[in-house]
């Protein structure tokens, strides 16, 4: 009789123990093709409607008025150095066409001891937040003034400013310059050079919907409404679009090892955004505020560029009629040119500029150079 090897397993055993593992190896491949399956569904199903028209969630305020707003929302650091220009400027339009929003540090309050200009008494949001550079906050606080702005339902038009911005026309340009086309101005580009995108964003922000661009931007209500009632894309960039701090120079090295990854949030969030959306269409992908960058700075400067400032000296009538004359902007990343219109009309492409000291904003006004143009040519 031949005896089993102790440890030959009985044939009905053996058996046993092949069924269970081909049990185990199915129902792994089964969860794999689940989980893959479960990956393709979301990143191809449609956005659910509460979150691809967030305008949805907001109780819409039809306006039948025929005197709608522009809101010029300013983001202040403290006060508004350039509020004797800016009350020029306001006189020159009718109150009853504009409104006007300040964001500033939680607390300030504008009146009469700490601004030249009652167009900005009491005109600080309640609910500011403290506002940090290269930060989150920034859109933060973006947002919060679209909010405040959206309540008057007779506000139709909402230009975002710094508190060095200037206006290069009268208000009344600028008024029917916004008013007369149905889209938003959107600096809105890729840059193939950028390395801010990160694969931790995706899938809710998809790498081919990611923009770059000014953050000064002017919007037509319905796309405001889309920014403020964002809850998907906003989070995501609090999380993963954060700036790099500074190295110090003698570790400027590490900055190459390890790769650091640099992100600005307002350079991105409202072009990624509304691209997401599908509204590009709907917008002229440029700014209405003209900026000048340093170009003669070393390749080794370039990540720390600003904007070049404007001082009493080089802001006399030249250098502002220069910025009135460009009709178009190049975006070399896209090989595009983006001829300035506004309703299928040219037009100059800039209506503000920055960065402004109050020393070139004081010869602005002395030389006439703000309230200057005539020009109906977007009536």
């Amino acid at each position: 009789m031949a005896r089993r090897s102790p440890t030959q397993l009985p044939a009905s055993r053996r058996g046993a123990v092949s069924f269970r593992w081909k049990l185990i190896t199915a129902l792994s491949a089964a969860l794999c093709i689940l989980a893959l399956l479960s990956i393709h569904y979301r990143q191809s199903r449609p956005i659910p409607p509460s979150l691809s028209d967030a305008r949805s969630r907001i109780p819409l305020q039809k306006y039948s008025g025929d005197r709608p707003k522009i809101a010029f929302l300013f983001l202040a650091r403290l006060d508004l150095p350039l509020d004797f220009l800016w009350d020029r400027f306001f006189k020159g339009g009718d109150e009853r066409n504009l409104s006007i929003y300040v964001h500033s540090i939680p607390g300030f309050v504008f009146d009469e001891g700490t601004t030249r200009s009652h167009f900005f008494h009491n005109r600080q949001l309640k609910n500011s937040i403290e506002v940090v550079w290269g930060e989150a906050s920034m859109i933060a606080a973006e947002r919060l003034l679209l909010a405040s702005a959206l309540e008057d339902p007779s506000n139709q038009r909402f230009v975002l400013l710094s508190d060095s911005c200037v206006p290069l026309y009268d208000f009344g340009y600028i008024y029917t310059y916004l008013m007369s086309s149905p889209k938003s101005f959107v600096d809105s580009f890729l840059d193939t050079k950028d390395q801010r995108y990160t694969m931790k964003m995706f899938p809710v922000i998809p790498k081919e919907k990611w923009r770059k661009g000014s953050q000064w931007i002017s919007l037509i209500r319905s796309h405001a409404e889309v920014i403020v009632n964002d809850d998907t894309v906003f989070p995501v960039f609090q999380k993963f679009c954060k700036r790099s701090l500074p190295l110090d120079p003698s570790k400027k090295w590490l900055y190459l090892k390890h790769r650091r990854h640099n992100c600005i949030p307002d350079e991105h969030y409202v072009q990624t955004l509304l691209t997401m959306r599908g509204l590009e269409s709907e917008m002229e992908r440029r700014t209405v505020t003209y900026t000048t960058w340093n170009l003669l700075a070393k390749k080794a400067e370039t990540k720390s560029w600003h904007p070049l400032t404007f001082t009493s000296d080089n802001s006399g009538a030249k250098e502002i009629e220069e910025i009135k004359k460009i009709n178009h902007v190049y975006y070399e990343t896209e090989y595009r040119t983006e001829w300035c219109r506004a309703n299928s009309k040219p037009v100059p492409c800039f209506l503000f500029a920055r960065k402004f000291t109050r020393g070139a904003a004081m010869r602005l006004l002395s030389e006439g150079l703000v309230e200057s143009s005539t020009d109906t040519t977007t009536s």
